[in-house]
């Protein structure tokens, strides 16, 4: 039987007691806009620079049952058409017997950014929600601003976390992959077979769904040759069987120091 949703608000209030009023989310983090550089169709390449104090981590996307997810806020920037974020691979990071998928000690999160006027500046205003969790885990909330105009320059930071994000299932050697669905009493149960190689040890695969209300179990993963199958369970909100777009699913397998990601699921 696979873990159904908690509720994660409460599980903060309750492991951040007395700890929590000894540190501040200044002692333990801070923050920054790198403004980048201007790409050759007039987009610019920005980052958020997130740094922790040792052994302090955060969370990706997707981030696993014991974690939170991040929160992004662009509305009070100027002249800003579109944001594409892309995200380095991340760590499976385990505590207490459950697993949360982020970063250790720092991120770099590239935010590549489309002008409404590509002649003007793009003054850009970000407020960040987001968990940290060490020995206990704490609400942290950012404010950001940068200006981005001009050629810009390169950034080492960025370009390392560009390159750090993960191969599609194609560069992977991915061949073949599908999903069955199976109706369950408050969702549905998802069972997905690939064909792709080892891609390293521990290897954790990661269900998102693209309506992002919608819960998703740790997945239960097989490994048998170049076989890989893992099943997890989809519970949206109602707690009932629904109907999944299959082309908006993603499928993400981690494995060490490296990731593969997989846009759709269809039937096998």
């Amino acid at each position: 039987m696979l873990p159904r949703p908690l509720s994660l608000a409460l599980a903060l209030l309750l492991i951040a007691t007395a700890t929590l009023r000894a540190q501040t989310q200044d002692d333990v983090l801070s923050a920054r806009l790198l403004p980048g550089w201007r790409v050759p169709d007039g987009r610019y390449m920005a980052a958020i620079s997130l740094t922790l104090a040792p052994g302090w981590k955060t969370y990706w996307r997707a981030p696993g049952e014991a974690g939170i997810p991040p929160v992004f806020d662009w509305s009070g920037s100027r002249n800003l058409k579109a944001v594409v974020l892309h995200w380095p691979a991340p760590q499976v990071i385990s505590l207490n017997g459950m697993e949360s998928i982020g970063y250790l000690d720092q991120l770099t999160l590239p935010v590549e950014v489309a002008a409404m006027d590509a002649t003007r500046p793009v003054d850009l205003a970000l407020r960040m929600d987001l968990g940290i969790c060490h020995d206990i885990c704490m609400p942290a909330t950012l404010d950001l601003s940068a200006s981005l105009s001009g050629p810009g320059a390169p950034d080492q930071a960025i370009a390392a976390a560009l390159k750090a994000e993960p191969q599609t299932g194609k560069a992977a050697g991915l061949v073949t992959v599908g999903c069955q669905l199976t109706p369950i009493d408050d969702g549905l149960r998802v069972t997905a077979r690939l064909d792709l190689p080892v891609q390293g040890a521990d290897e954790t695969v990661v269900f998102e769904a693209s309506e992002p209300d919608i819960w998703v179990s740790q997945s239960v993963t097989r490994r048998e040759g170049q076989a890989l199958t893992a099943i997890a369970d989809l519970v949206p909100p109602d707690g009932k069987p629904f109907a999944l777009d299959r082309s908006g699913v993603t499928v993400t397998v981690l494995a060490q120091n490296r990731a593969v990601e997989i846009k759709g699921c269809p039937a096998p």
